[in-house]
């Protein structure tokens, strides 16, 4: 049990791989003592999981998720509200990794069970109910179904805000996602206050240079960009970066989400050359961890075709959105707004270059 919660605080101060070395050793001592299919062991295979995540070790921590779910599922019938509760955290975090990895339908699957199971077992205002509701509206948001989500958001809070919790950090989530979900529908001055609220809720919770306060400084650097603010979306891309370089290293997930939306900015600014190299270090990071068929690997490559063509580089910038428009395909699928938008603009460069 000490490994166990030793491995639960390293996660908690990003330490991800002090956490995995703990968290490994934690699942060894329970399969040792109680059995491999114990719900000990998928509890602590459930911090692994997170552990991994962490160090943007995606497909291992998805197969950490995978195994506690299916040790869980073996106790469908035990009414134990601890392995209960296991059995949701394990459908959530598999909603979750996979909404990562771009696999969306299988992530709204394990979203939708998740939901069915907390309310089935604990009712409409629990916690965990609300958490899942969560989890599934950032799906929605991924597949571009925007008008799903804010309501799943809204019913989420009002259950953290009926259990006295609506200034919390689970709260900040919340904001954070309904500025997100204008933001990705274009209505910037909607975002700013949710945006900020996070912001504002994640630093009282978690001190100004946690990794969760860094997620939400970035998202409002996207939001004040959208408005046109760039200086100020520099400074916060920049502060966010700071964060995650230091915690996560040069080279995870985070950064590469950042760079490209710094490189965002100096693209606003007329900074093409510096615009370039930002997007290029991203999609580097991108495909080295995801490979060519991501969602961030097609934003940053749609971005940077643009970045190519107000350079008058026309046939790179053919080359690279042709790349982008068979990423959001892959990832996203014909019908996402994202994949309509880039196939535009491939029309767009091959008009100009008719």
């Amino acid at each position: 049990m000490a490994l166990h919660a030793e491995a639960e605080r390293l996660c908690g101060e990003g330490k991800h791989a002090r956490a995995a070395r703990a968290a490994r050793k934690a699942v060894a001592l329970f399969e040792r003592a109680d059995g491999r299919h114990h719900p000990d062991v998928a509890s602590a295979l459930l911090v692994l999981g997170r552990a991994r995540e962490l160090g943007d070790a995606w497909t291992e921590a998805l197969a950490s998720y995978a195994r506690a779910a299916a040790i869980l599922r073996r106790y469908a019938r035990l009414r134990h509200e601890q392995v209960r509760r296991l059995r949701i955290k394990a459908e959530r975090a598999l909603c979750c990794c996979e909404r990562v990895l771009g696999r969306y339908a299988r992530a709204a699957a394990h979203g939708r069970l998740a939901i069915a199971l907390a309310r089935r077992w604990f009712g409409p205002r629990d916690l965990d109910y609300g958490a899942a509701l969560n989890d599934l509206g950032m799906v929605r948001k991924y597949q571009g179904r925007y008008a799903e989500a804010p309501p799943l958001y809204r019913r989420s809070l009002a259950i953290l805000r009926a259990a006295g919790l609506g200034d919390s950090a689970d709260a900040a989530s919340l904001y954070h996602n309904l500025g997100g979900i204008e933001h990705a529908r274009g209505r910037f001055a909607r975002a700013e206050g949710p945006a900020r609220r996070a912001v504002e809720l994640r630093t009282r919770a978690r001190g100004a240079n946690h990794v969760e306060v860094a997620a939400d400084v970035a998202a409002l650097a996207a939001v004040v960009e959208g408005r046109g603010r760039v200086e100020e979306a520099a400074r916060l891309y920049g502060r966010a970066l700071a964060i995650f370089t230091k915690v996560l290293g040069p080279r995870s997930y985070e950064v590469g989400v950042n760079l490209a939306g710094l490189a965002g900015v100096r693209q606003a600014q007329g900074r093409l050359d510096v615009a370039e190299r930002l997007y290029r270090e991203s999609l580097g990071i991108h495909e080295r961890l995801f490979g060519a068929g991501h969602v961030e690997v097609a934003i940053t490559l749609n971005n940077l075709a643009l970045v190519l063509a107000d350079r008058g580089e026309l046939a790179a910038a053919r080359r690279e959105m042709r790349r982008a428009l068979v990423a959001f395909r892959a990832a996203c699928g014909p019908r996402h707004p994202s994949t309509r938008s880039c196939a535009a603009n491939v029309a767009r460069l091959d008009a100009r270059g008719a």
